[in-house]
Formats: C-alpha cells, sequence, structure tokens
C-alpha cells in the first residue's frame, strides 16, 4: 500500500507540471486539468484499474522493462543536469525568455546571485534578451535597477559544499526511507511462481540482480540529485528543478519517462496486495471476477485518499518505512526465524543473531516514529516548504 501510494503521489505531483508544460502557462491558473487531485483520480481509473485487472503477472512483465528504461533515463538525466546547473541556484524571471551562453541555448532566464561565477568567473547578472552578458558590479541591495528581485547568500560557499552528515529535523526520515526502499518482500513470491524454472537459487539470482541495480540507481540519483541543489532539495526530485527551468525538452521527457514507469508499476505493487486480500479472506473460494475487480478497486480507492489527503510523499516515505518496512526488514523475518527453526539450537550464533536483529528493528522502529511524530507535531505541514 505504502509503495503505490508513493507511486500515485509522483502521478498528483509530476502530471500538473507535465501539462502545464506542454500548454507553455508560466503559473498554475488554477483550471481543474492542473490538479493534481483530480489527475491522480482519472490515471487510476482510466490507465492503473484496467491493468490491475489482469489475471497472471507474467502480462506486466513488458510494462515493468519498459518502466526500468525509464527509470535509467530518469537517472541519466539527472547526472547530466548536475554540469549544467551552477550553485547558487539562479533565479528565474519569467518575463524574459531563452538566453544564450558560450554558445549554449539555455531554456530559461538565469539570474545569478552574487559573489559567483558561471563559467567565465565574472560577477553577472541577466537582464536582457538578446544574449550578451552585462558583466555588473556587486549590488549592496536586494534589487537592481531592472527591477528584478533576488535574496542574495549570506555564505554561498558554504551552501555550495557537500555536507556528510546533516542533522536535524528531516534526518529521522532518512533511514526509514532507506528501508522502504529495498522492501521487495510481498513481490517474491508472485515473481517465483512466474519463473520459467523456479528454483530457490534462481530466485536468489533474479533478487541479487534486481536490488544490485536498484541500489547503483538510488545511489546515483541521490548522490547527483543532492550535489545540484545541495540544501535546496525538495522531497520530490524532479520538483526541485522548477526552480531553475521554465521549461526544458529534456526534463520534460524525464517527467513523462517516470509517470510512464509509476504508473506502470502500479498494478505490479497491487497484484500481491489482491492475492493476499483473497488468500486471507476467501481462502476456498473459487475465482470471481467481481471479487477481482472489487479488491482492487477498494485498494486503489483507498490510496488515492490516502495520496489526496496527505500533505506530503515524505511522510507516507518515512511513517510506513519506520512501521511495516521494519517489520517485513528486521522483525518479522528474524521472528519467524526463531519460532520456526527448531534444529538450531536457542544459543546458536545464527539465533543468537536472529534476537539481535529482532531487538535492534524494534528499537529502530520506536525511535524513528516517535522522532516523525514529534517532527509533525513541532514542523507541521502547513509550515514547511514544499
Amino acid at each position: 500500500v505504502s509503495a503505490m501510494s508513493s507511486y500515485l503521489f509522483i502521478i498528483k505531483y509530476e502530471l500538473p507540471e507535465v501539462i502545464r508544460a506542454f500548454m507553455k502557462l508560466e503559473e498554475s491558473s488554477g483550471e481543474w486539468y492542473l490538479n493534481g487531485n483530480y489527475l491522480v483520480i482519472f490515471v487510476t481509473v482510466g490507465i492503473i484499474l484496467p491493468l490491475s485487472l489482469l489475471k497472471s503477472l507474467g502480462y506486466l512483465g513488458y510494462t515493468s522493462g519498459f518502466s526500468l528504461t525509464c527509470m535509467v533515463f530518469f537517472v541519466s538525466v539527472v547526472i547530466f543536469k548536475k554540469s549544467q546547473i551552477p550553485c547558487p541556484l539562479p533565479i528565474m524571471d519569467h518575463r524574459v525568455g531563452n538566453w544564450t551562453a558560450t554558445n549554449n541555448t539555455v531554456p530559461m532566464h538565469w539570474v545569478m546571485l552574487p559573489n559567483e561565477s558561471f563559467s567565465s568567473g565574472v560577477n553577472f547578472m541577466m537582464d536582457n534578451t538578446a544574449g550578451h552578458l552585462p558583466v555588473l558590479e556587486e549590488p549592496r541591495d536586494t534589487s537592481l535597477k531592472s527591477g528584478v528581485e533576488y535574496e542574495a547568500h549570506s555564505d554561498s560557499s558554504d551552501m555550495c559544499q557537500p555536507k556528510y552528515f546533516v542533522f536535524n529535523s528531516r534526518t529521522a526520515y532518512a533511514i526509514p526511507i532507506l528501508a522502504f526502499a529495498f522492501v521487495c518482500h510481498p513481490e517474491v513470491l508472485p515473481i517465483y511462481s512466474e519463473l520459467k524454472d523456479p528454483s530457490r537459487k534462481r530466485m536468489q539470482n533474479v533478487s541479487n540482480i534486481s536490488i544490485a541495480g536498484m541500489l547503483i540507481m538510488y545511489l546515483l540519483a541521490a548522490l547527483f540529485g543532492y550535489l545540484t541543489f545541495y540544501g535546496e532539495v525538495e522531497d520530490e526530485l524532479l520538483h526541485t528543478y522548477t526552480k531553475v527551468y521554465t521549461f526544458d525538452t529534456l526534463l520534460l521527457s524525464v517527467r513523462l519517462a517516470v509517470l510512464v514507469a509509476v504508473t506502470l508499476t502500479v498494478p505490479l505493487v497491487l497484484f500481491p496486495i489482491r492475492s493476499s486480500v483473497s488468500a486471507l479472506l476467501f481462502p476456498k473460494r473459487p475465482f470471481s471476477w467481481i471479487r477481482h475487480f472489487l479488491i482492487a478497486a477498494v485498494i486503489l480507492a483507498f490510496n488515492n485518499l490516502l495520496v489526496i489527503f496527505v500533505p506530503t510523499i515524505k511522510d507516507i516515505f518515512g511513517f510506513i518505512g519506520a512501521s511495516s518496512a521494519t517489520m517485513l526488514i528486521f522483525i518479522l523475518p528474524a521472528a519467524f526465524y526463531l519460532r520456526l527453526v527448531e534444529k538450531e539450537p536457542l544459543r546458536s550464533p545464527q539465533k543468537i543473531g536472529a534476537l539481535i536483529f529482532l531487538i535492534l528493528g524494534i528499537i529502530f522502529m520506536i525511535v524513528s516514529m516517535t522522532l516523525i511524530v514529534m517532527d509533525w507535531i513541532y514542523n507541521p505541514p502547513s509550515s514547511r516548504h514544499h
């Protein structure tokens, strides 16, 4: 459920930006087709629900492969954009069109901040549409004669230095999100049943390759995303690029690719949930299309309500990561091993390790959830910047 909610959150935030870019709108006009709540419902009913009604997971293998290709494209663009965006971040003036610097046309208007340079070692500020770069003295106030306003950074050198460790109210979300990112346990049995020659070794190879591939993509996207925006990174990385770009064809392509990827992935996540619900509530009933449809519809409706009323994707990642992900990764495997494996004595290294794993999982869950709830209390969603 948490994974589905995160994917639907991405649809809610990214689809309005894609539509706005196609329509060349500078700002959201408040129209219904730019409302993420409406759009996520339309996508759910029109695309996700029909795909979720397939009986076999094997048919979704093609969409899964395409989704993986889209995510590789996303990571590649994040790496590429790192070399194009300076630090501190430029500030856009939406009233001005494209400009050209060093023979590269940039589809946005950059207003460079004081004491910073852009590939030329000079201080400048864009205030024209002709393409030349006027060099200006460092201003003392926070506005120039052109009327373009900017915010001066008191210590830009420190702001653009990577920090290896940061401890603040958001640190509590870090480890739960990491735990959530690698929760693939519910998909193991459905994937195992779809293997051509299912075996434990074959499933282990599939798991190793999948997790290693995801780890590499996660690390690259997180590293280059952070090195691009540093402390300005928002909860949803792609949404952060709107601080810099008005319209950009490459980023628009990435948004479309990510939207396609997450839209096609939701049915894959829903499949084991529905199978578990059917096995739990209707263990001896024959297959029924009505039941098949209703379970999928109820699950999707619940997730849509969650996405509409929960303010940020970080809250879902953090809370679910601290609760259900911790249960699936740390607590339940250790508890099952201690309870079900009787051939190992209780004082064996394996069971002692499992017991330590269990205790650490419980401590981690309690501490993480406590810190997250405290962050909700002292930093309510209405006071956060998104």
